[in-house]
Parts: structure tokens; C-alpha cells; sequence
């Protein structure tokens, strides 16, 4: 396996990794009635705005079988997903009044993203990632590769630091950042967050 820049043409393999691998690090196909739901919050958006930020394990065969994306400023990126990306596709994805399924919440979620929402970019770590591999890309050093490959650019650009936030449900996920040497940050209920200093 091999770990290359994303191209326009990995769109759709990106999108479904998130999908196999968003409930948790596990499949999450059927879990909202709309599967689309999952790449448009948290996987498209960062491909369209920063595809020079993303990067991709390409699998003997040509595969796609996961991805590393993410932006240089958290602030930016937010602003721009609620008042540019999020009104394309929010026609699809009216909002809920109340959140009565794990839909509504992301729904919710994404109604409500914004500059500032989050305090992690304030604190020193205004680049943020996600970070996705299917089960047969992992074990193998590939996740480790995938961040140090995105670091890397991000130096190169004079970030000064990155977070990522993950859900407390995915225990393979923080077992995995704690091994690699991530700073554990205050967090919200239900999910933990993480910082590294790049300068």
C-alpha cells in the first residue's frame, strides 16, 4: 500500500471510507436514512476546500482505503463550511427541531458549526484533521504515516498546532493517538480531543 495526494477522482472512494468507517471506526450503513450524510459533514467538505491537504492509501489493486484531510485554520474553514458549503447541501438535510436520532444530532451538529464553536483552535491548535482507514489498511503503520505526511505539510506552511477530536466510543481511535504521542485536551461529554504542537 501506498499513501499519495488525494486527486478529484478519489472523491467518491472518500466518501465511502467515511461511511464504512464513521460509526465508531465501524460501517455505518443504514444508520441515518440518508448514508450521504456522513462524507457531506465530515469528509467532502475538506476534499473541496482543501484537496492540497489531503491524503489518501491507495491499495495494490488502486483502491482508495483511507484518507487523512484537514485545514490549516479551523476558524476559516468553519465560517466557510456554514455560510458556503453547508447551504448546498442543506436542502437535502432539512433541520430537526429536536434531536430524537443520532441524524438529528449530526443535523444538528452541522446546522450549528461556525468559527469559534469549538475552543481548541484558540488554544494553540488552529489546524485540525480526520483521519480514516478501512480494516485492511490498518495495523500496519499506515494511520502513524497518514498524520506525520499531514504535519508535515502544515510545517511547511508555519501552523503553529493541530487538534483533532474523536468519540469515546471509538477506543481503538484513542488508544491509537495516545500511542502516537498526542497531548490530551479538555473535552466535551462523549468525545475526547487532542493537540500536537508543530513549531
Amino acid at each position: 500500500m501506498r499513501i499519495r495526494p488525494y486527486a478529484p477522482a478519489d472523491r467518491d472512494a472518500v466518501a465511502r471510507v467515511c461511511l464504512l468507517t464513521a460509526d465508531a471506526g465501524s460501517d455505518a450503513t443504514g444508520v441515518f436514512e440518508d448514508d450521504s450524510l456522513w462524507a457531506e459533514v465530515f469528509a467532502l467538505p475538506y476534499v473541496t476546500r482543501h484537496p492540497d491537504l489531503a491524503f489518501v492509501v491507495e491499495d495494490p489493486d488502486g483502491a482508495v482505503v483511507g484518507y487523512v484531510i484537514g485545514t490549516d485554520d479551523t476558524d476559516a474553514f468553519e465560517e466557510w463550511f456554514a455560510t458556503e458549503w453547508w447551504p448546498r447541501v442543506a436542502e437535502r438535510h432539512p433541520r430537526p427541531e429536536v434531536e430524537r436520532t443520532r441524524q438529528d444530532g449530526t443535523l444538528i451538529y452541522a446546522y450549528g458549526r461556525r468559527a469559534g464553536a469549538e475552543p481548541y483552535a484558540g488554544m494553540g491548535y488552529p489546524a485540525h484533521l480526520h483521519i480514516d482507514l478501512l480494516p485492511a489498511a490498518q495495523g500496519q503503520g499506515l494511520g502513524r504515516q497518514l498524520i506525520s505526511t499531514l504535519l508535515d505539510a502544515l510545517r511547511r506552511r508555519g501552523v503553529a498546532g493541530l487538534h483533532l477530536v474523536a468519540s469515546e466510543e471509538n477506543q481503538g481511535a484513542l488508544a491509537f493517538y495516545d500511542r502516537i504521542g498526542l497531548t490530551r485536551l479538555p473535552s466535551h461529554e462523549g468525545v475526547q480531543a487532542y493537540g500536537v504542537t508543530l513549531s
